[in-house]
């Protein structure tokens, strides 16, 4: 059993559950009172995903990473309004349509936005996250943006000094104590990585796959 990760472009076909498990597992917290309850967040992820705006790691067939990106106007989780208001209904569908208003991040021109990253707990250690970042790195140069841009929150530093150590720098912090009975955070902070053609070379030995899983309509 070669247990080495690969890392490939896009989210292989049946993999949806899965990618919908790491990702409610990393970001349930910030993202529970838009798509609570867990079991009811993580069907409308895996539902609504958009393949080709992510990037996995497999280890033995398995995600066991995925960092997601937006990019030409789509992210990894899609999912629009009138899915939500279907999913959820009107009455607690509204609400929860506000909630992810406050969190919507839009791409500046020439930049990509990720959407996050989040590797299973069984495989953390191994370097999926760097490498992870690395081949969204790559994916932004090829489509010529000058940089890509993520949002940390307060209570997650080890993400935050995952980021320093792989280019990326805070530019401005956003404080939100609005947010923090909500969403368990009290403070945004975003940060940058330049991309030139050095920093953006994707750390992808070992069996990468550039093929994306899905193209999405």
């Amino acid at each position: 059993m070669d247990t080495r990760p690969v890392v490939r472009r896009g989210v292989p076909e049946g993999s949806e559950a899965r990618v919908a498990a790491l990702y409610w597992e990393a970001f349930g917290r910030k993202l529970g009172a838009a798509l609570n309850p867990p079991d009811k967040a993580r069907a409308f992820l895996a539902a609504h995903l958009h393949h080709d705006r992510g990037v996995t790691a497999l280890v033995d067939g398995e995600v066991a990473g995925v960092a997601g990106y937006h990019l030409g106007g789509r992210g990894l989780t899609g999912g629009g309004a009138g899915d939500l208001l279907a999913a959820y209904g009107v009455l607690r569908g509204l609400p929860r349509l506000a909630v992810l208003a406050l969190l919507e991040r839009r791409p500046a021109a020439e930049e990509l936005v990720m959407d996050g990253i989040a590797v299973a707990a069984e495989h953390r250690g191994a370097g999926i996250g760097a490498r992870l970042l690395g081949e969204v790195a790559a994916v932004a140069a090829e489509a010529g943006c000058r940089r890509v841009r993520l949002d940390v929150i307060d209570v997650n530093p080890r993400a935050r000094a995952l980021y320093e150590r792989h280019g990326f720098t805070a530019v401005r912090t956003e404080h939100t104590p609005y947010l923090r009975g909500l969403m368990g955070f009290g403070a945004v902070t975003t940060m940058h990585r330049p991309l030139t053609p050095s920093g953006a070379t994707p750390a992808t030995t070992g069996g990468s796959d550039p093929r994306p899983g899905k193209e999405a309509p």
